[in-house]
């Protein structure tokens, strides 16, 4: 249990808690009246980035000659990220009027948690909270012309039940964790 207290403090989790809490709060908060799909994926994309930073420690050299196995637990990492933040927004949205589906929200931090994985395997931990960020602010400019391009470049905000975003979410969870717990955060 102490190599999990000693983690989690290696990786500033409690701060990217609160900080994940705060944040998306904030959001659901400036926008409670009007909440939706866009809403949705930027408190999602708030909770990932503020979570991913911690995806690598201070010394990658450090963590890739440890005693412990460390793959198992940069998956654990990765999928709790996309567990806290999409718990979290659920928990939220539950305060307003209006709701988004579960499956949306699930779907979407399963996605950026995957897309975290993969940028901090490319650019190190510190960069984790770049893909999601991207994508999310490219997202919302896209036409939605149904086509298979638009609803992979719109996963985030398609609708439940879309299976092209469905997929894309899928594809970029599973290719992000297993990025991220084979080869860990970039040196």
């Amino acid at each position: 249990m102490r190599w999990a207290v000693l983690y989690a403090r290696s990786r500033q989790l409690p701060a990217a808690f609160g900080a994940l809490l705060v944040a998306t709060s904030g959001v659901w908060f400036l926008g409670r009246d009007s909440w939706n799909g866009v809403l949705v994926a930027l408190a999602l994309t708030t909770a990932v980035a503020v979570a991913a930073i911690g995806l690598s420690g201070q010394d990658p050299d450090l963590d890739r000659t440890a005693a412990l196995p460390w793959p198992v637990r940069r998956f654990a990492h990765v999928a709790l990220i996309a567990v806290v933040a999409g718990a979290v927004v659920l928990g939220v949205q539950e305060l307003g009027p209006s709701a988004v589906a579960a499956s949306v929200i699930v779907r979407d931090a399963a996605g950026l948690a995957g897309l975290a994985g993969l940028a901090a395997t490319v650019a190190g931990g510190q960069f984790g909270w770049t893909l999601p960020l991207a994508w999310c602010a490219v997202a919302p400019f896209v036409p939605n012309d149904s086509s298979t391009a638009s609803q992979v470049l719109t996963w985030l905000l398609q609708p439940p039940g879309t299976a092209v975003a469905t997929w894309t979410a899928v594809v970029l969870a599973s290719g992000g964790a297993v990025t991220h717990t084979a080869w860990g955060g970039r040196r």
